[in-house]
């Protein structure tokens, strides 16, 4: 069925994007506390990163929302 997939799409998305977030985050935090300099090009690219998933998450949110939507609409018109 089409709605279960697009559910299963965005939880993914939703799982895959949570990961990301945590990674990054952990090497930022790593940067914050550790005693070894990083450069501060690899500290830009983890926050770039971390605002990549955060928009990852949005989307997939929105993918969900959309689904459910559609299956509302679905029982509305069959009952």
């Amino acid at each position: 069925m089409a709605i279960n997939s697009l559910l299963h799409t965005g939880v993914q998305g939703v799982q895959s994007s949570v990961r990301g977030m945590q990674v990054a985050a952990d090497r930022i935090a790593q940067t914050a506390t550790s005693d070894t300099v990083r450069p501060a090009s690899e500290l830009a690219e983890d926050i770039v990163d971390l605002k990549l998933y955060e928009r990852s998450a949005q989307a997939s949110a929105k993918v969900i929302k959309t689904a459910d939507s559609l299956l509302g609409t679905l029982l509305d018109t069959t009952a």
